[in-house]
């Protein structure tokens, strides 16, 4: 669904590259991760597949569309949902979405069947310009829904939301995904990545560093450890422990024999803590 080779654009600050010789492939019904901290790239290329900026250097086709080429109806394939809400204030939720429903040149889904899922019943008829942030962004995400997209691109989709709404947001792009929606993911977030990605590519100063399927990462990168409370002098204590070195595993059935065991459990690394360990950099 997406294939990006040599990819590179540059905002004119002294030649710096804000995406230097990026290439990568998304394949159909694939839920790829974009991930890495604010400035790494990824809003910029995500901006550069949707049309948002002109292609610059490198080639790249999205939904079987070269996007040097402008074609219009290639806009019926793709859904965005930005980061930052860009609904219209003035207009209610449901005008904001039968308005944009009018745009395509394909079939859309029912405004309030949209405006039900996720969360929004009985403010249909409220103006937009009322709204909190996050609920300017559930409508955002909404309407990225309402072409019922082939292609779907997710800017932090859960950002600003509390984590009852969240949840609700992660398994609509679960349901879709596993219809068949491809799905491109910005974010900075590892530990939705981890939830929902197929796949995910490190980006650090508009250069891919890695990609790879999240349990991949985790075997290669990850420490196998293990988490271990026991009961010493009426104290409860903690250690953790490494299984691939040989003093820890003797500890461990140390600890096994000796001791009043609370608690005894396997750990691994996660994506944020891989991607420092990558990049040697944070995801701030």
């Amino acid at each position: 669904m997406i294939s990006v080779k040599n990819l590179s654009h540059s905002y004119g600050n002294e030649g710096k590259l804000a995406v230097s010789n990026i290439s990568f492939e998304v394949g159909k019904g694939e839920t790829f991760g974009f991930l890495g901290p604010s400035g790494a790239g990824k809003s910029t290329t995500q901006n550069i597949l949707t049309g948002l900026l002109k292609l610059q250097k490198g080639e790249a086709t999205v939904a079987g569309y070269n996007i040097r080429k402008v074609q219009n109806k290639r806009f019926n394939n793709i859904g965005v949902s930005f980061e930052q809400s860009n609904v219209y204030s003035k207009l209610t939720a449901k005008e904001n979405l039968e308005f944009y429903a009018k745009l395509f040149d394909v079939p859309t889904r029912d405004p309030m069947e949209l405006i039900h899922l996720v969360g929004l019943d009985g403010k249909e008829n409220d103006r937009a310009e009322t709204f909190s942030k996050g609920m300017k962004h559930r409508l955002t995400f909404a309407r990225s829904m309402i072409n019922n997209p082939q292609l779907w691109f997710l800017d932090e989709p859960t950002t600003g939301l509390d984590p009852t709404i969240a949840a609700t947001i992660k398994n609509i792009i679960k349901e879709k995904t596993a219809a068949g929606t491809t799905a491109f993911l910005t974010t900075h977030n590892m530990y939705i990545a981890d939830e929902l990605c197929d796949r995910v590519a490190f980006i650090i100063d508009g250069i891919i560093v890695l990609v790879d399927t999240p349990k991949n990462l985790k075997l290669q990168y990850g420490k196998k450890l293990i988490d271990i409370e026991y009961v010493k002098d009426g104290k409860v204590v903690k250690e953790t422990l490494k299984t691939l070195e040989e003093h820890d595993r003797h500890r461990i059935g140390e600890l096994v024999s000796n001791y009043d065991i609370q608690t005894m459990h396997t750990k691994e690394a996660t994506l944020e803590e891989i991607f420092i360990q990558v990049t040697g950099r944070g995801l701030v």
